[in-house]
């Protein structure tokens, strides 16, 4: 039997036309360079088979983001450039899934966790759910984007210059939480969802995904390929690194 740090950070589970993506990575499922690519592997390879994709996480929250000491603990720039290239590698995968993709997001979602739920089809969050962007407090930028997808504009410009949070009841008043839930009923009500929707004919909802897509008024990997261009930036001229090195710190 393996032990907690030998089982993977990311698994797929199948049942009735429905793949479960899940995310396990303690203490607070901040994801490793190897974990984000593993993410975007489960989520294309899961729409072979599968109706419809859901995207969740066992343990204190749904994403933490990209895991800073990994990139701190090595010097030069791999983990940053393996980290940006897993990220947009993830978020690409789940906004060209074949398959709608629902995300059901407990406790925190930050950094990169908006960028899976903002490439999403449905969010479903729990009642302890919180969205923010924090990156600003990391010397880096990134996932603007999809968190403009979330948030009007002007409240998500002063999520990225404060590093503020918003709670899902918030995110549901703006339309782009379809349910908020007690915790203990996330799953459920996430599976009931993807169970109605993989009832339809699979060829249309396939043709209903495409043609959402098609209609988006911004290109989505184009734009996130943008605002990664500004954290190499920073961290070519040393600004990321005075950031990070104070981060949780403070």
């Amino acid at each position: 039997m393996s032990t907690p740090s030998e089982q993977a950070a990311v698994r797929t589970e199948h049942t009735d036309g429905i793949a479960e993506v899940i995310t396990n990575a303690p203490p607070v499922n901040a994801l490793t360079v190897a974990d984000w690519f593993a993410v975007a592997e489960q989520v294309t390879a899961a729409a072979a088979d599968a109706r419809v994709v859901v995207l969740r996480a066992e343990g204190r929250g749904f994403n933490a983001g990209v895991d800073i000491k990994e990139i701190q603990r090595q010097q030069g720039f791999e983990k940053l450039l393996g980290a940006n290239a897993g990220c947009y590698a993830a978020f690409k995968a789940v906004y060209e899934c074949p398959v709608p993709v629902i995300s059901a997001v407990n406790g925190f979602c930050l950094g990169g966790g908006i960028g899976l739920v903002g490439n999403s089809d449905v969010i479903i969050a729990d009642e302890t759910a919180t969205f923010g962007l924090p990156e600003v407090d990391r010397g880096a930028l990134g996932a603007a984007t999809h968190l403009s997808r979330l948030v009007p504009q002007h409240l998500a410009r002063a999520m990225v210059y404060t590093s503020r949070t918003v709670t899902a009841e918030e995110l549901h008043r703006h339309g782009s939480v379809l349910a908020v839930v007690p915790p203990e009923r996330l799953r459920e009500e996430a599976l009931a969802l993807a169970a109605k929707i993989a009832a339809k004919d699979p060829r249309v909802i396939r043709a209903a995904k495409e043609s959402l897509n098609g209609i988006d008024p911004w290109d989505v990997n184009r734009s996130y390929r943008f605002e990664q261009g500004f954290t190499f930036e920073l961290n070519l001229s040393g600004a990321a690194d005075e950031v990070r090195d104070t981060f949780g710190k403070g």
